[in-house]
């Protein structure tokens, strides 16, 4: 390589540090616009929820029935009680009106909140873009970039929700909150320079392989924030149904969500869209292992965590689809499966060493 060509990935590399530094400050500003529309939206009706939680009471009897009999006797039969049971977990609760409560300035504010994280988002793109041709491959060698892109593409597929009119912005200040967090990670601890890859990186199964499992990454971090909502609303209704009153602050913020059901819904749905590109990012990485490494499988730690999660995944799924697994059963073992694809990428790659730790930190 040149030196001019040198200087000028350098100075690439500089420019990528200054937009991932200067979409945490928007993504920042993000941060204090859905507090605000949490805080100045107007609280949503208790009334509501607890009208739709509450018993109804008992109407007048039943008319009874009466049977004619031989030679015009009639017997008075009282009209049998139809019991019927709901399914498991479920409660006819409407959704909240969102993070706005109805109000026209909290919804102000929500706008201001979804306009400042699409800024965000497309800064922090364009410091990937950057990183990718300060090093002229995928930026995708080690933590930094992969943590840097893996955000990235969370919020990508949060907003994508939102122009196909999902009503999904009770997500934002959740979402904002752990991009920084990732990004602060990514910044302060996994930071490393722009170099280029070990040869056995060097393929276009890096592509192929890597790219997916950050989007299967970024997807499964949006089912696990539903399945955690799920469960502090599902807490919430079980609260009013048993006819406890909650505090005004948990009242506030519970009422304004969606129902526990359609929560629960959008979990599920979440992961299983997702789980066949998982199975087709294991499938690429034990093909691509076998032109680097000459084996398939070799019950590498990355692999066995990367399998360990599609089993947690599959018995999710399996669980809801044979088992009949609603509500909080299936909510943990969803959040028991990303805890593992978590644990994969940070655990698997800091502290434990293997084929893999050619990526390092």
């Amino acid at each position: 390589m040149t030196p001019l060509a040198a200087a000028a990935n350098e100075n690439l590399a500089e420019i990528s540090n200054y937009l991932v530094y200067s979409s945490m400050a928007v993504y920042t500003l993000a941060f204090f616009a859905h507090i605000a529309e949490w805080t100045f939206g107007s609280r949503s009706k208790v009334a509501r929820t607890a009208a739709a939680l509450t018993p109804r009471k008992a109407g007048p009897a039943a008319p009874a029935v009466q049977v004619r009999g031989k030679a015009g006797a009639t017997a008075v039969l009282d009209k049998p009680k139809v019991v019927t049971r709901s399914a498991a977990g479920t409660r006819d609760v409407p959704d909240g009106p969102g993070a706005a409560g109805g109000d026209a300035q909290g919804d102000l504010y929500g706008r201001i909140a979804v306009s400042l994280t699409a800024l965000a988002f497309l800064v922090e793109a364009a410091g990937v873009v950057a990183r990718a041709m300060s090093v002229q491959r995928a930026p995708w060698g080690n933590m930094y970039e992969f943590s840097i892109t893996f955000s990235t593409v969370a919020v990508g597929a949060y907003l994508v929700l939102l122009a196909l009119k999902k009503n999904v912005r009770w997500l934002g200040l959740i979402l904002v909150t752990t991009v920084l967090l990732d990004l602060g990670i990514a910044v302060t601890w996994l930071y490393t320079d722009s170099d280029q890859l070990v040869p056995a990186l060097q393929s276009y199964w890096l592509w192929i392989h890597v790219s997916t499992a950050i989007f299967c990454g970024a997807v499964f971090y949006i089912g696990a924030a539903g399945a955690v909502l799920y469960l502090l609303r599902d807490g919430y209704e079980s609260h009013l149904e048993a006819g406890r009153v909650p505090g005004r602050f948990r009242s506030s913020v519970m009422e304004r969500l969606p129902s526990a059901a359609s929560l629960d819904k959008f979990s599920y749905r979440i992961n299983a869209a997702v789980f066949p590109l998982w199975t087709f990012t294991i499938i690429a990485g034990a093909i691509w292992a076998g032109d680097a490494w000459g084996r398939y499988w070799g019950w590498d730690p990355k692999e066995v965590w990367s399998f360990v999660t599609w089993v947690a995944y599959a018995c999710y799924l399996h669980a809801r689809a044979t088992a009949g697994w609603k509500g909080r059963k299936a909510a943990y073992l969803a959040l028991f499966a990303f805890a593992c694809w978590i644990w994969n990428y940070y655990g698997v790659n800091i502290l434990l060493s293997g084929k893999h730790s050619y990526a390092g930190v």
